[in-house]
């Protein structure tokens, strides 16, 4: 189903449930209903997974700092949670060894650190292989030689996954709409419509064509992350609990700039602690946590993000000598958590949070990406156990656990490996350098097949532009991309890890886009003005600019 039908079927039907927020809980939401057999749609104001779900740490993590605030019961439902989409898509959910630095006046001592390391793998149910064992300073400096020896007592090697958190929302997306869901992008939600004091639908537009429509719905649930509080207020529900804004910004270095072998979790000055992370040529490092109360639409590094983690990372690694310059690119993202009075930012819990309206909305905010399916879970549960109170239907149990992220799975590990061979060797074959695999492979899985085989197509390319060529034309046809900023931010992450090819293949991508979706000369040049925006956006500190 195309856009334009989408468009023209969503005000036609009666949903039996409309999920507003195409970021991962919303996303999750849709498909936990789609395959219980509730007729479903969703709706999301920009791209799906514009907002939080784009802006992650990027790990789907069994949540060790929580032990530190004694959130045993979370530390054990993440855990088992990312066991979970990590078999149900284990291309896109990879196993990453962290390394926890332990230094002089740091977080962790060594006992205690031992002691939580293997309750987290206990309480988190890490497999045999992956759990924690502890190094001396000297094994240390050996397996990671930059870190500071002055302050170096040992570490400890435990275990995480890494992911693409964009890709995994897009993923869960598609598999809704396997399930029967119709989700739409760029529609956005401009007033709730009641009938006898009851919400019964929306009143939503079409931000790219600006066809108006109304959508009904037995049950609504806004999953709207930072603008869940915007909802609320559409229908004055917005009492006593509310939302609590934190920032968290990463920043990117080339990794020759900052070349650790290892993942690393470690303290910095002010008592946080934060993430190093290699990722094919480049080293990611986050996340700041400060409270925020900006703009939602548009969310920057700004000068003192950024410096504040240069610092940090000069202080773990003193021979390094890193400087703003060096950055190469940035993201910063809003978590919407639940609003507990007296604590700080960092001091908030992360558990998730049902609000029920006296009009029947059903909002859901807080939680982290490693608990989406959970938190889909209990919405869903409150959905159908309504719609048994009140109608003569009953629906089927959550199966979520079960269903791989894409139609034609890799099944493990081992399956993972071998197809990325495969895939080298195609690309080997065809001219193209296997540095692509890996990257391939991590985003699409099995469907890279569909992306080598169209690189034919392109015979007035070089092979490289060909292959990018290919992969918008897949994104286009079956990710529902609208813009140049859908395909370099949210389908490729090629705006935060491979700015360089941002800039080098834009106009293609561009010209692309606009034969394939039949832009005017002016919706042309809008796309080039909004991706020149964000290739701006993501590089705001360098000029200065201060929260």
């Amino acid at each position: 189903m195309n856009r334009s039908e989408k468009i023209k079927q969503l005000p036609l039907s009666q949903w039996d449930l409309l999920v507003i927020g195409g970021g991962i809980t919303g996303a999750g939401i849709a498909l936990d209903a789609a395959s219980r057999g509730l007729k479903t749609a969703l709706v999301e104001k920009h791209d799906f997974a514009s907002g939080t779900s784009s802006k992650s740490t990027k790990l789907v993590h069994g949540g060790l700092r929580y032990l530190k605030q004694l959130e045993f019961a979370l530390v054990s439902e993440v855990g088992r949670e990312r066991a979970i989409v990590h078999k149900n898509a284990p291309h896109l959910v990879i196993p990453e060894k962290m390394l926890m630095p332990l230094i002089k006046g740091g977080t962790y001592g060594r006992l205690s650190s031992s002691l939580g390391l293997e309750v987290y793998d206990i309480l988190a149910n890490v497999r045999k292989e992956d759990r924690r064992h502890m190094l001396s300073k000297e094994e240390t400096l050996a397996v990671e030689p930059l870190l500071n020896e002055m302050t170096l007592l040992g570490s400890g090697y435990y275990s995480e996954y890494r992911t693409d958190d964009a890709r995994l929302t897009i993923e869960l997306i598609k598999a809704a709409q396997r399930k029967g869901a119709v989700c739409l992008n760029y529609c956005e939600v401009q007033s709730l419509t009641h009938e006898d004091e009851k919400i019964t639908g929306v009143a939503a537009i079409d931000q790219i064509g600006g066809v108006s429509m109304n959508i009904q719905a037995k049950y609504i649930v806004n999953a709207c992350g930072p603008w869940v509080d915007h909802i609320r207020k559409m229908n004055n529900s917005l009492t006593k609990k509310r939302l609590h804004l934190t920032k968290g910004v990463h920043i990117v270095l080339p990794h020759e700039k900052l070349p650790i072998k290892n993942s690393i979790y470690f303290d910095v000055p002010d008592g946080r602690m934060i993430f190093t992370i290699p990722r094919g040529r480049t080293t990611y490092i986050g996340t700041t946590d400060t409270d925020y109360k900006g703009d939602l639409d548009r969310i920057v590094t700004t000068k003192e993000d950024a410096q504040y983690l240069i610092n940090a990372l000069n202080n773990t690694f003193p021979g390094i000598n890193l400087t703003l310059n060096d950055v190469e690119s940035s993201w910063a993202g809003i978590r919407p958590l639940i609003h507990q009075g007296g604590k700080s930012a960092s001091e908030i819990s992360r558990k998730d949070e049902i609000f029920e309206a006296p009009d029947g909305l059903i909002s859901i905010a807080g939680g982290k990406l490693t608990g989406y399916r959970k938190m889909a879970q209990k919405t869903v549960d409150l959905v159908v156990k309504r719609f048994e109170k009140l109608e003569d239907v009953k629906f089927g149990p959550c199966t979520t656990r079960h269903i791989p992220l894409t139609e034609d799975p890799l099944w493990n590990e081992e399956e993972v490996g071998y197809y990325k061979g495969v895939v080298a060797q195609k690309l080997s074959d065809i001219g193209l350098p296997d540095y692509y695999a890996g990257y391939l492979v991590a985003n699409y899985g099995k469907q890279t097949d569909q992306i080598i085989s169209g690189v034919s197509q392109f015979t007035d390319s070089a092979k490289e532009e060909a292959l990018i060529r290919s992969e918008l034309k897949f994104c286009m046809e079956n990710e529902m991309v609208c813009s140049s900023t859908d395909f370099f931010d949210r389908r490729t992450g090629r705006l935060s890890f491979d700015i360089d090819r941002v800039i080098e293949f834009k106009k293609a991508v561009i010209r692309d886009l606009s034969e394939y979706l039949g832009w005017s000369d002016k919706q042309t040049k809008a796309d080039e003005i909004l991706l020149e925006t964000k290739l701006s956006d993501v590089v705001a500190f360098r000029n200065g600019q201060s929260a």
